[in-house]
């Protein structure tokens, strides 16, 4: 990313990731369900997970993706987010072999039971 992230663009920078990785209308559908108690928490999202991190340089924003996924499916426990970024993925240009390879590759440091789940997660989301 080329400009700065400043305390008062960040929720914004922010929120342009997300649309980029997950589309827009998936984005602007999340937040316009979400109870208005609970509409802190996606401003948060959008200003410190993608704003404060997703932004900086080193990474671009197909490999930083992809790293989220791998980094969630070895916590596991957390479908709905393994099953948003594995479609994040995908719009980012990741090939469903790519992440099929790439759940296979964690089985010796996440065990068969994550990667299976993770696999299923996986046949799940069609595009």
């Amino acid at each position: 990313m080329k400009d700065t992230i400043t305390q008062e663009n960040r929720k914004i920078k922010g929120r342009e990731i997300q649309n980029t990785i997950f589309g827009e209308a998936n984005i602007t559908k999340i937040i316009e369900s979400t109870p208005e108690d609970k509409a802190f928490i996606n401003d948060f999202s959008s200003a410190n997970c993608f704003g404060d991190y997703y932004t900086r340089m080193g990474l671009d924003l197909k490999t930083r993706e992809l790293l989220t996924l791998v980094y969630l499916i070895s916590l596991g426990g957390l479908d709905n987010q393994v099953k948003a970024h594995i479609q994040g993925n995908l719009n980012m240009g990741q090939s469903r072999k790519d992440l099929l390879n790439i759940i296979a590759a964690l089985i010796p440091y996440i065990g068969y039971p994550r990667a299976l789940n993770a696999l299923n997660l996986l046949d799940d989301i069609k595009k």
